[in-house]
């Protein structure tokens, strides 16, 4: 009988540690949400952490939460013309849609399939941005710009080819862009997704050359970040890692290198997607994000930005572009080619007539013009202060 009892006992406690371990299971899967598959120190310091796919901070928005991740476009633009006119001369190697973005933390290996990399942060950053009411050209703080826009009642995507560069970047808070920006709606309720280089020492902690992208829905008031740094955008690719650095870039009076960035809605799946070239998919920003993009755009910009934080009446010489205005043109300025918008029948057109502005030209400025190989281009940028730039 005391034997019997005894296997009771052992029973008991057999199962009492059974749900134990089951307890801890759930936890350690739980938890496991968090722990990379795989972690990748990049040579400039960067770690890039390769999550698992359904495991990426997308999907703790609201809206989002039995979201069915979409792996490919079910629908491409289809491709039309560039455009034509007076020859571009410019030095870039390669064709844009075969060579890949090249990042540094490659150099340590990929991110197995499955999963997607995330640059590690030290922090979490919700860095805000400003915009203009455009078109009018308001004051709008700190912000500078030198673009490129057409409007319409509806298009379904932008796309273009932007030199590479690492301008200097002087004070605290401050940077300096290249984008482009897919815009809809007004004022406090303006939509807008964005995607292009920076280097912006304030937010990602040294004078890099970075991938970013960016939304909102909001006007930049509480909506939307950079990157993967709140829920949003879903990415789909495990070779391409947001605010990563992006390696090499051009030269003054040297090689360019270049990225083509193609932003364009799925009419089938009502995401706006965001390519590489014509293949390299890199992720989506679903439309249920928006109020006016969840249909289309009404304004698609191109350009440079750069904030001025410089005290005591003097500007900024925080560089835009190469750091050298638009007429010294090829191997010298920056600039956009292959400017193109996805129409309403979605086919990958020229703009037609672009708009070019220069907020301040003694600053930063934009030439624009057409050629052969090259469609719709401008080139732009500046020193920042300098003796007409006080």
């Amino acid at each position: 009988m005391k034997l019997f009892y005894f296997f009771i006992l052992l029973s008991m406690m057999n199962l009492c540690d059974a749900s134990s371990k089951k307890t801890q299971v759930r936890k350690t899967l739980s938890s496991s949400k968090k722990i990379p598959v795989k972690s990748i120190k990049s040579p400039d310091g960067d770690i890039i952490d390769c999550i698992n796919i359904y495991h990426q901070p997308a999907f703790d928005h609201p809206l989002l939460k039995n979201h069915t991740i979409l792996m490919r476009p079910s629908l491409q633009p289809r491709k039309g013309p560039i455009g034509g006119g007076e020859p571009f001369k410019s030095n870039s190697h390669g064709q844009e849609d075969k060579n890949p973005i090249n990042q540094l933390w490659q150099l340590g290996g990929r991110c197995p399939e499955g999963t997607i990399p995330i640059r590690r942060y030290q922090k979490a950053r919700y860095a805000k941005k400003e915009h203009r009411n455009f078109p009018q050209l308001a004051d709008f703080s700190n912000h500078e710009y030198a673009f490129a826009y057409v409007q319409s009642n509806k298009f379904l995507g932008a796309k273009a080819t932007i030199n590479l560069w690492q301008p200097q970047v002087q004070g605290s808070g401050e940077f300096s862009l290249a984008q482009i920006w897919v815009l809809a709606g007004a004022d406090s309720a303006l939509n807008s997704v964005e995607a292009g280089w920076t280097v912006y020492p304030s937010h990602f902690g040294d004078s890099n050359t970075r991938l970013f992208n960016y939304w909102t829905r909001d006007r930049y008031q509480s909506t939307g970040c950079y990157n993967l740094e709140c829920p949003g955008f879903v990415q789909t690719s495990n070779s391409i890692a947001l605010g990563a650095t992006i390696s090499p870039v051009s030269t003054y009076h040297g090689a360019q290198h270049e990225i083509t960035l193609h932003i364009f809605k799925d009419p089938k799946k009502n995401v706006w997607w965001l390519q590489h070239g014509n293949d390299d998919v890199i992720g989506y920003w679903p439309a249920s994000l928006f109020k006016d993009l969840a249909d289309s755009a009404s304004l698609i910009e191109w350009g440079g930005e750069i904030i001025n934080n410089a005290q005591g009446g003097q500007h900024t010489t925080t560089q835009m572009g190469s750091g050298h205005f638009a007429e010294e043109r090829a191997r010298g300025a920056s600039y956009f080619k292959k400017l193109q918008v996805v129409d309403q029948s979605n086919t990958l057109v020229p703009p037609g007539d672009i708009t070019t502005v220069a907020e301040k030209p003694n600053c930063y400025n934009i030439v624009s013009g057409k050629s052969d190989d090259a469609g719709d281009y401008f080139y732009f940028g500046g020193p920042g202060r300098n003796p007409n730039c006080p």
